[in-house]
Parts: C-alpha cells; sequence; structure tokens
C-alpha cells in the first residue's frame, strides 16, 4: 500500500493526493514549507517548525488557515495514518489555485499538505569519514531577493548550486554571499571549528535559521564549548580545525574536505563527534510522541487557508 498524505482537511492515498496546474505552488514556488523529523516515536522541536513554518507564511503574507496547534496535529496525525515512528515530514502550504498570471490575490484559498516518509540523505558511513564539498559559484540570494529565511517552496538558488556539487562530483555546495562572507549550503547549515570554539555564520547573511542548527549551538554551551554566530570567509574554511554541516534531513555531519582543502587531520574531529552523540541522544527524547499511550486518534483538522490580501 501507499503512503497516506494530508491535503486540505483530509487524508487521501497518495495516488489521490494531486494539485491543480494552476496551483501558484506549482506555477511561481509561492509557497512555504518544513522539512521535521521524528526519531523512535517522537517529532523532533516540532514546536519550533510550526513556529518557523508560521514566520515564513507571515512574511509572505500567506494564509495557513489552521492554527499552530492544528498544525502540529496534522503532523502527528499524518504520521499515526502511516504507523511510523521514524519519519522524515513534509509539510508545505501553497498560494494555492489561481490563473496563469502571477498575482496572489487570483487565489483565494490556499493548499496544504503533509508527506511523512523515511528518508537517508546521505549513507550512515559519511557519517564515520566525513564529506567532500565544494563552495558554489552561484552566490546566495541576498537578503534584499527573496530572503533565504523564508524557507520557501522557490529552491532555485539551491538546485543551481546542487548541480555545480553534483559535477564535481561531491555531496554538497557552500554558497557565499555576494560579499564572499560564508552562508549556508543548498539544503544545511555550516559550522567550523577553530581553536575550540564552534562558529556558524550569523543569520542576517540571508541564511536560514535551521531548527537543527539552533539545537547544536545550545549542546555547545552545554558540553561547554564556546559558541559563537560569527562571519567568517572561504579562507576559514580552508584552515579550520573542523567543519560540520546541520541540517533536518542531514541531521549533523561531518566535513572532511573543501575545494580539495583538507579539514584539520582528515578525519572528524573530537568536538564534531561529541556534538554529533549528543544531538542524537537529544532527537530520542525532545519532542511530543507520536503514539502516546491513552492517545485517541483525533480527526483531520478541517481549516483551509485564505491569501491574505
Amino acid at each position: 500500500m501507499g503512503l497516506t498524505i494530508y491535503l486540505d482537511g483530509r487524508f487521501v492515498d497518495e495516488e489521490e493526493a494531486k494539485v491543480s496546474v494552476f496551483d501558484h505552488g506549482l506555477l511561481y514556488g509561492d509557497g512555504v514549507f518544513e522539512g521535521i523529523r521524528a526519531y523512535a516515536g517522537r517529532v523532533f522541536r516540532l514546536k519550533e517548525h510550526i513556529e518557523r513554518f508560521f514566520e515564513s507564511a507571515k512574511s509572505i503574507m500567506l494564509e495557513i488557515g489552521l492554527t499552530q496547534q492544528e498544525t502540529s496535529e496534522v503532523v502527528l496525525e499524518t504520521l499515526r495514518h502511516n504507523n511510523l515512528s521514524d519519519a522524515y515530514i513534509r509539510l508545505v502550504a501553497t498560494r494555492g489555485k489561481g490563473d496563469l498570471g502571477i498575482d496572489p490575490n487570483k487565489c483565494p484559498q490556499s493548499t496544504i499538505f503533509c508527506i511523512a516518509a523515511s528518508i537517508q540523505l546521505y549513507p550512515e558511513a559519511l557519517y564515520e569519514q566525513g564529506l567532500d564539498v565544494i563552495t558554489a559559484a552561484t552566490q546566495r540570494n541576498g537578503v534584499n531577493t527573496c530572503n533565504a529565511r523564508i524557507k520557501s517552496l522557490n529552491y532555485l538558488n539551491s538546485v543551481l548550486a546542487k548541480i555545480e556539487a553534483n559535477l564535481a562530483g561531491v555531496s554538497e555546495a557552500i554558497f557565499l554571499t555576494r560579499e564572499g562572507y560564508v552562508s549556508e549550503c543548498t539544503g544545511d547549515n555550516v559550522f567550523i571549528v577553530k581553536k575550540g570554539v564552534v562558529i556558524t555564520p550569523p543569520s542576517y547573511l540571508g541564511l536560514l535559521e535551521g531548527v537543527t542548527r539552533n539545537a547544536v549551538l545550545e549542546l555547545a554551551a552545554k558540553l561547554g564549548y564556546p559558541a559563537d554566530e560569527a562571519v567568517f570567509t572561504r579562507h576559514d574554511l580552508y584552515v579550520a580545525d573542523e567543519c560540520f554541516l546541520t541540517g533536518t534531513a542531514a541531521e549533523m555531519i561531518p566535513v572532511v574536505k573543501v575545494d580539495g582543502r583538507i579539514i584539520g587531520d582528515g578525519k572528524p574531529g573530537p568536538i564534531t563527534r561529541a556534538l554529533l552523540q549528543e544531538l542524537r541522544q537529544l532527537a530520542a527524547v525532545d519532542g511530543p510522541e507520536i503514539f502516546p499511550a491513552v492517545a485517541k486518534k483525533a480527526a483531520a483538522p478541517k481549516g483551509r487557508g485564505r491569501a491574505k490580501q
């Protein structure tokens, strides 16, 4: 049997989960999404993901049509309908069906859907060996263009950089800003470690403030490692003692080579390893339970959004 998908207030088989070819999410990338993970029967930091989902929607004046609590229940119910305890969840809100013009006012009702399935972005061996990455010639969109802090459906900027990574035969590409500062990867945040300090670029550069990124900053403080959100360049990547990426799908994965330069001794460093172990322990206990012992299956929230005028 196929997956069960939440779509506009109903749970339907994946073969029935269809949106209009006139949906502006398809035609123009006009919509927002969240990637969320479930581990061992809990949804990791669901509250933070839902808050970011609503912030992205507010920034583009998209009415979700559900409360944050109802949206959280959509995620949990999608997992329950698919009997999944470990999964990747994709929550999406589009502007909805309109005409062939770009005007969002022509889209009277948003489209909301949620998918839960398994995912493995990288083989487990790479978490032990580390990644080889490049810096992309494609620049990260500036904050005054399509700000990366809005987790929008318009991901062509990232797709172009991913093509560069593919052509170079590596797993990932790191964006630089117009000024040459390290921003983020096509789907992950970037960290370096230098002289015991854990460093990641600040969100004002126009990068997505990742939920896993913020969790790692908290864990660094817990373990006693100084942590800083600071601007740095490609040179700082090359001479870092350690480097790693964080993201919902990637979790936390070491980087051992950037643009042919070996990072540290070419192996995942001790701080990276310690943080990864701590993150995996946190993921197993952080977040609401999917199948609580006393839970009763709730009906899918029926609300649907309208494009804010």
